[in-house]
């Protein structure tokens, strides 16, 4: 293994998550007075933290979101993961070897440390990610696009930038991963390619995953 650090994201890299949000999410905005079709939250929201939702949307039509918007839209996501979360097919084999290695990794997030918390709880991934392991953009003062959340991920975890690698699937979290100096690998399943501008390479299926990084 080339790097002292893998650096996960979580929705759609670790759980199967970015349907089930981006679904909810356009049926919210819409259901509020703001259209919003499926491509479109997949296109503009997808990886980003909970704030930039709140920003285009105030650029775009000069009204807020209400003020209870996240606390809302992440109950109705919360319900929705009890009844239908996976984790993304493969990531329990890659998990398994990485420990079975001693290659150290952890999450970094855009989401909220609750929303990471059920989403593992309920595919049974919180065994994997223990205390020190779950970092969030609510960690620091910028999610992605911005490199905050993957610095301070390296940094607790006492690596240098350089010899992290993140795996991503939204071009906010690739932007995010190269700004800070560190090798991405794009997970395509959902996300062409093409979108995911800098990585340093693609894969469609987590079985792939392994053998990028040695």
């Amino acid at each position: 293994m080339r790097y002292d650090l893998v650096i996960f994201d979580n929705d759609g890299v670790l759980v199967d998550s970015e349907s089930i949000s981006n679904r909810l999410l356009a049926a919210f905005l819409t259901e509020l007075g703001y259209p919003t079709s499926y491509e479109d939250s997949i296109r503009d929201y997808m990886g980003s933290a909970m704030h930039r939702v709140h920003e285009l949307v105030l650029e775009r039509t000069g009204r807020p979101l209400p003020e209870d918007f996240d606390d809302v839209f992440h109950g109705r996501v919360f319900d929705a993961f009890e009844r239908e979360l996976k984790p993304v097919p493969g990531v329990v084999d890659v998990l398994e070897k990485l420990v079975a290695d001693d290659v150290p990794y952890c999450v970094a997030s855009s989401g909220s440390h609750e929303r990471i918390r059920v989403g593992h709880r309920t595919t049974g991934l919180d065994r994997w990610f223990g205390a020190g392991l779950v970092f969030s953009a609510q960690d620091v003062g910028r999610g992605k696009p911005e490199p905050d959340l993957f610095l301070h991920a390296a940094a607790r975890r006492g690596v240098a930038p350089e010899r992290c690698v993140v795996v991503e699937d939204s071009p906010a979290g690739v932007q995010a991963g190269v700004a800070a100096g560190m090798d991405v690998y794009g997970f395509t399943a959902m996300t062409p390619a093409d979108k995911l501008v800098g990585a340093k390479g693609h894969f469609s299926d987590m079985g792939q995953l392994l053998d990028l990084l040695v």
